[in-house]
């Protein structure tokens, strides 16, 4: 990692002001996970003995993945790390005041609704379902099976065709703002001297400004790919042949109204066809989404432009048909965001890279980044704080595991 200070950190910033000469930790990436790696680092430190520099592009977040996102949060997943880092975020959520709260100011609010995620399986899912359901509660998650007909009468507006069961989560689980929660992460760090710079990671043009530090984390989303390229992977050989398998991928978020459509109490829906729809506010509103079928059907990257004849021939007739309410309903906007796509197998990449050491990836989270942030950045920090023991131990997804050629498979994609 020393080469690649030394000869390549003055290709890394494209200065839009002035960047320190030196400093001890440098974070790509001002989002969630970026933002809460510096939390965690800042707040555990003591006489603030690392200094601490945030390198973000988008400072007002207009792109931002963390703020364009549906804002879900769900302890039901297949692999139990996936289970355990949610987990550790919705903790952080009810603790938020002791966290980021500021004398004399009243405590962050992201309107966290607990209303819950509720899965639905075919006959042929619905053992394996009930199956991850016992390991979900093992781990402390409170989660409870429901077969078609209970469903029917607790959510009487969920039409069972084709449904055997369902998983819903009771406590823990539903969705928050995620902007407000970026929002305070960065009031508080500032507060704790970290410094956010308004710059840009680039391998050529602009002015440049060389930085000497000791450690950088990789917290650049979607882009984490390119961060890689500029750090060395993927360009030399041996374990610097292999780049990081990270890209990014765009998914459409719509926003409709329905006068009739499932109440207050409704949880954040997903069906069997892997479309989800969720309540937005009061006022009969709504928003939905869903992932493409296959490769063929990725939407483009080149613009957050929006396609919305996946609506009307997509999601629109699977939302009729699992709520018949649905039916008649008006779309009222629509947005873009990107996902940090881990192409390898759509899991967190996570510590420090074999060959650079001191380059540490945080990365890959696939459309879960917002509500495993708060843990990945609490991990990271154990990492660079050389803690004894780890509160999550995320050793299974080191960048070692793609060196090797294994896969860790997620069940619960949305």
């Amino acid at each position: 990692m020393g080469k690649f200070f030394k000869e390549s950190i003055s290709k890394m910033f494209s200065l839009k002001e002035e960047i320190p000469r030196s400093t001890d930790l440098v974070i790509v990436g001002g989002g969630l996970v970026g933002s809460a790696v510096a939390f965690f680092v800042a707040h555990k430190q003591t006489n603030r003995e690392r200094e601490i520099m945030v390198i973000e592009r988008d400072p007002m977040y207009t792109t931002a993945s963390s703020s364009l996102s549906a804002g879900g949060i769900r302890h039901q997943f297949s692999v139990t790390e996936n289970v355990q880092m949610s987990m550790f975020t919705t903790k952080f959520l009810r603790n938020i005041k002791f966290f980021l709260g500021l004398i004399d100011q009243p405590p962050p609010d992201v309107q966290f609704n607990h209303q819950g995620y509720l899965f639905l399986a075919t006959p042929e899912k619905a053992e394996k379902l009930e199956e991850l359901v016992k390991m979900q509660k093992y781990l402390g998650a409170e989660v409870e099976m429901f077969s078609a007909e209970m469903l029917k009468q607790r959510f009487p507006w969920l039409n069972i065709d084709g449904i055997e069961a369902g998983s819903l989560g009771l406590n823990g689980e539903g969705w928050f703002d995620p902007h407000s929660l970026l929002a305070a992460l960065k009031q508080r760090n500032i507060g704790l001297g970290v410094r956010y710079i308004d710059a840009e990671s680039r391998d050529t043009d602009g002015d440049m400004f060389e930085t000497n530090c000791h450690q950088v984390v990789n917290c650049a989303g979607p882009w984490a790919g390119q961060i890689g390229e500029l750090a060395g992977m993927g360009t030399e050989t041996g374990a610097l042949s292999i780049p990081l398998p990270v890209v990014p991928r765009k998914r459409f978020i719509y926003a409709y109204h329905c006068h009739n459509g499932p109440g207050i109490s409704t949880p954040l829906t997903v069906d069997i066809t892997g479309t989800y729809f969720r309540r937005e506010g009061l006022g009969g509103m709504y928003i939905c989404g869903a992932s493409p079928e296959s490769e063929e059907e990725e939407p483009s990257i080149e613009n957050l432009d929006v396609d919305y004849e996946f609506f009307n021939e997509k999601i629109w007739p699977r939302l009729a048909h699992r709520i018949p309410a649905f039916e008649n309903i008006k779309l009222k906007s629509a947005w873009a965001g990107y996902y940090d796509y881990n192409v390898w197998d759509q899991n967190l990449i996570i510590g420090p890279h074999p060959v650079i050491t001191n380059f540490l990836l945080a990365n890959g989270m696939s459309g879960h980044g917002l509500q495993q942030s708060i843990c990945v950045g609490n991990a990271i920090s154990e990492m660079i704080l050389n803690a004894d023991t780890y509160t999550v131990d995320l050793s299974r997804f080191n960048f070692d595991r793609i060196i090797r050629r294994e896969k860790i498979l997620e069940d619960f994609i949305v």
